[in-house]
Formats: structure tokens, sequence, C-alpha cells
């Protein structure tokens, strides 16, 4: 199969079956791209979530332009990025042409009610196996904790502990290899 059909394929697959946003797209994306296709390591994957996540937009779109772009070139990037975004364009359109009939529906409230623990879990799963291939430990859990809660209740942005890891990672480098 052409490889551009390939990852508009595999990345369709995912966007039209994934319920609760780019997150919960997570676990998806790494079991399709690191062990069905080999398309990254596992290393990789971790690397281009970072990047993902540093990057401005939703991190399933910025997770497929990035393995877009490793596999394909520019090309690729292109048919990950429709993959990702085109069934979600598709359903919320045919939702909204439907959502005056069907918005005051009790079956459908508790359908969305239900599937918000399952949204949770596929969130905190790839969440929980980052940290562990990022070496977090029961020594070193409260840094990630700490940024957690800076970030969500002191309104602190990413961007500084981005930086600040940056720096300290830069620095940790240095001090290693000096002591040599």
């Amino acid at each position: 199969m052409n490889i551009y059909l390939e990852l508009f394929l595999c990345f369709a697959k995912i966007g039209a079956f994934t319920l609760g946003g780019g997150y919960a797209m997570v676990p998806l994306i790494e079991k399709e791209v690191v062990d069905n296709k080999g398309w990254l390591d596992k290393q990789e994957f971790i690397d281009s979530l970072a990047l993902a996540q540093s990057a401005p937009g939703p991190i399933a779109v910025n997770t497929a332009v990035f393995v877009g772009y490793k596999s394909a070139g520019f090309l690729g990037a292109i048919c990950t990025t429709l993959g990702a975004i085109l069934p979600s364009f598709l359903i919320i359109l045919i939702i909204a042409l439907f959502f005056r009939d069907i918005k005051d529906n009790i079956y459908v409230e508790k359908s969305f009610k239900a599937i918000r623990p399952a949204i949770v879990a596929l969130i905190a799963a790839p969440l929980y196996r980052m940290g562990k291939n990022a070496g977090i430990n029961k020594r070193n859990i409260i840094i990630p904790i700490l940024v957690a809660v800076l970030i969500a209740f002191f309104n602190i942005t990413p961007i500084l502990f981005i930086v600040l890891a940056a720096i300290g990672g830069i620095v940790y480098g240095k001090v290693k290899e000096a002591n040599k």
C-alpha cells in the first residue's frame, strides 16, 4: 500500500474511533505508530509527545504532523493531519445538522455522561506510561506533581516549566560531564 494512503488511513481510523479529544488519542496513536507500524520507536514517540505538547495546537494533530513528517516528509505530515482531523470534522458536521433534534434527548445526555470516566482513563494511561519511560519514580514523582499543581491552581504558564526543564537539563548535562 502507498505510504501516504497508509498514513492517512491509520490516522483516520484513530480519529474516527476516539472519543475524548487529543489526549484520549495518544494510546491509540502509540499502539499504531510504535507497536503495529514501527514508524517510530518508543523514545521517538515520547519525544514527539513532548514536542507536540509544547507546540501550539491540539496534541493529536501536532503528533500526527510529527509522525507523518518523520515517516514520509511534508506530504506525509499533510496526510496524517488530514487523517486525524477529517473524521472529527465530518462527525461534528453531521451532529450539527441534527443537534436541535437530539440535544434534549435523555439517552444522548446519559450516553455522554457515561463516556466521561472512560475518557479520563484513556488520558491517564498514557500519562502513566510516559512517566515510566521518562524515568519518573518514587523519589522524583514530586516534580511533575508540583508542576501540575502550579499550572492547574496557580495559573502559571507551562512554557515557564518547559524553559526551566530545558535549562535544568543543560546544566545537569554539563555538571555530569564535568564530573567524569
